[in-house]
């Protein structure tokens, strides 16, 4: 059956009949997908303010100047933002390094945490770039504690049991990120953003978000930022009830979506990670160098090719996505907390996945 078929159907759960219908492998169907490069039908030019980040700022980044940014909503999701991929070339590579590299070290706090000792997390990076490098096509080959990454959590930490942010579990926020993250959100309206929290999520080709509400942030009014590397996925978003069908779209790399106002509440998944449509081992964005004259001030630092070679070997078969969140809003703080102490983790390193062997069971939502 086409998906349009299953929209129509209406009926209890019309999210879950369609996040079934893209989770398939063989679901080839896929002409109902929104596909921000080829705009129309309901997608609209979004208007930004430009006003708000100087290009020197921009720059800094690794962005775009935002005059050159394209940005789209979509007819019935106000608040919702799609910017197709507005970093400068190569700048892309700077955030697939931290997220694999950098963002995993302690005092950050990730999936492997749950079943492993802390000294056999202290180093992913170290301990998986000889294997990722020598890595084959070989789905026999044992996987590096890299590939075995789900999540990462940053700044505030998501406690995955009461599904709540704590003042007593936090680490710093990165500043590069949140540079970045504030430099987005303004140029969508939101100035004063603060980045105060980020899950990381890593996708194989085998993996899934099961479908949930963002909610667990003590303030709504901030927009959501999602980052999207490597290889593409379908997006689903959808309504404030898991009735009302959701609209399917792509997510390249490179590509940031913004959930705010009336869409920061919305249910939305990612059911299915695509290959990317270049039809090669990874998108042309990431072949793209570095310029070597950064701006006085820049986040963004050259990676070396041996860095580079074992991030492209990682991402040939996986995406990399960073949600950043402001928790709370100016002056405001977290309720007193009885009975915890605020660190209790994930019960299971797939709560925010969905995997092939899971797929059977019912999803975690978050």
């Amino acid at each position: 059956m086409a998906a349009g078929a299953l929209t129509r159907e209406g009926g209890e759960d019309a999210f879950r009949r369609l996040f079934r219908f893209y989770r398939q492998r063989d679901a080839s169907d896929l002409r109902g997908v929104v596909d921000f490069s080829a705009p129309g039908g309901q997608v609209f030019r979004s208007q930004l303010s430009i006003s708000s980040v100087s290009d020197q700022d921009a720059y800094r980044a690794g962005l775009q100047p935002v005059s050159q940014w394209k940005a789209y909503g979509l007819s019935g999701y106000p608040g919702f933002i799609f910017i197709p991929n507005p970093f400068l070339p190569g700048c892309q590579r700077h955030w697939v390094k931290q997220c694999l590299k950098l963002y995993p070290e302690k005092p950050n706090v990730c999936n492997l945490d749950l079943h492993m000792a802390p000294e056999k997390t202290t180093d992913l990076w170290g301990q998986s770039k000889e294997q990722l490098r020598r890595k084959g096509s070989s789905k026999r080959e044992p996987r590096s504690l890299l590939e075995k990454l789900r999540w990462v959590t940053l700044g505030y930490h998501y406690n995955w049991d009461t599904k709540k942010y704590s003042a007593n579990h936090h680490t710093p926020f990165p500043s590069d990120l949140a540079f970045l993250s504030e430099q987005v959100a303004a140029a969508c309206g939101f100035r004063g953003f603060q980045a105060q929290a980020g899950i990381l999520n890593y996708y194989h080709f085998d993996s899934s978000l099961g479908i949930h509400v963002d909610e667990s942030e003590l303030d709504h009014s901030r927009p959501l930022l999602s980052f999207s590397f490597g290889q593409s996925s379908i997006f689903l978003l959808g309504g404030l009830k898991r009735e009302e069908a959701p609209t399917a779209m792509f997510m390249h790399s490179g590509d940031i979506m913004v959930m705010s106002g009336f869409s920061r509440l919305l249910y939305h998944a990612v059911p299915r990670v695509l290959p990317n449509p270049e039809g090669t081992a990874l998108p042309s964005c990431l072949n793209q160098p570095l310029s070597s004259d950064l701006p006085v001030g820049s986040v963004i630092e050259h990676s070396s090719d041996e860095d580079w070679q074992v991030c492209a070997k990682y991402l040939q078969s996986s995406r990399i996505n960073m949600t950043i969140r402001q928790v709370l809003a100016e002056g405001q703080k977290f309720p007193e907390e009885s009975g915890t102490n605020g660190k209790g983790q994930a019960p299971s390193e797939d709560s925010y996945h969905e995997n092939s062997k899971a797929k059977r069971h019912k999803p975690n939502t978050v």
